[in-house]
């Protein structure tokens, strides 16, 4: 999957325009996890709903398999979410609480006339096994289960379909941070069995960037940064990126260190400065960038960076 130049806007008061994604360029690889990080507002979710066709773009494509998804039909577009399913941040919302989990986990499987009814207990006790539950919680309702029991349901019901791709728009966090792990590792361990691509939407840098394979950084509904995973803590250019990382906790910190906040608060989507989205809070702001949006540039292979000062350094090293 591809996503080129897309750009959403919404009609706002008095004739104005809120852009909540503006010329976005990202790539799902097969088999490969892309995070997608930033504050609340940024634009992570709005890009998703594009994905999962519940949105069009204003401009650009997102492209599966070659093909516009804007431009499929109605049909066509039903077909097509087989392919990619989503996992939602809090699945007691998503599920209709008078259905029980064997319906819950075998409903699109059914929809889709994949599955007879006569085959719903065996299939809804292959599911659980999956995401290791035990087969007698099909009888239960969401409920009765604990949060990090019912996303472990919400992914084995996401995965029923056998999709490309799975898209978890902040899967984790509403679960205590011993559960993030587990469901963490559960993740990366179905994705290494069934070799499903996943997009993993997420506002923790530290955790997304422990199991993601590409990390695109977005601010105020621009990618100011794509980064390798593994690379994030060490390589990261883009002065956002650093003020997320210097703003993390870790218990595993120096004691000396100390937690650095963003100064100041993000401009709103509704008056986007004329030039870097992220001026006003940069240290290292030059007049360029009040006049001049920058736009990504590579770095190294597979980092890509939109900062004038990023390329200022660049020319200079």
């Amino acid at each position: 999957m591809k996503a080129e130049h897309i750009v959403k806007q919404f009609p706002a008061s008095h004739g104005r325009t809120l852009t909540a994604c503006n010329d976005v360029n990202l790539t799902v690889y097969k088999g490969k996890t892309l995070g997608i990080v930033g504050e609340s507002g940024c634009g992570k979710s709005t890009f998703v709903r594009m994905v999962m066709s519940l949105d069009d773009p204003t401009q650009g494509k997102i492209l599966y398999h070659g093909r516009d998804m804007a431009s499929m039909t109605k049909k066509e577009r039903w077909e097509n979410r087989q392919n990619i399913q989503m996992v939602f941040q809090d699945p007691l919302a998503s599920f209709n609480p008078k259905m029980k989990i064997i319906d819950i986990l075998t409903e699109p499987l059914m929809n889709f006339g994949k599955l007879k009814r006569s085959e719903k207990e065996a299939k809804a006790r292959e599911l659980l096994e999956m995401v290791e539950l035990p087969a007698d919680f099909m009888y239960r309702y969401p409920h009765n289960m604990s949060g990090g029991q019912r996303q472990r349901v919400s992914i084995a019901r996401a995965l029923s379909l056998e999709p490309e791709i799975l898209v978890c728009d902040e899967a984790t966090s509403a679960l205590d941070v011993s559960i993030q792990r587990t469901i963490i590792e559960l993740l990366v361990r179905l994705q290494e069995e069934k070799n499903v691509s996943m997009i993993f939407i997420c506002h923790d840098l530290a955790l997304i960037q422990s199991f993601a394979h590409q990390i695109a950084v977005m601010y105020l509904g621009h990618i100011v940064e794509v980064i390798p995973g593994a690379d994030v803590a060490t390589k990261a250019v883009h002065p956002y990126t650093q003020a997320l990382l210097g703003a993390q906790f870790s218990i595993h910190m120096d004691q000396n260190k100390k937690i650095e906040s963003i100064e100041s608060e993000a401009p709103s989507p509704l008056d986007v400065p004329k030039g870097c989205p992220f001026a006003d809070r940069c240290e290292h702001c030059m007049e360029k960038c009040r006049s001049q949006k920058p736009v990504l540039q590579e770095i190294a292979p597979g980092h890509e960076a939109a900062c004038h000062y990023v390329a200022q350094q660049q020319a200079h090293a």
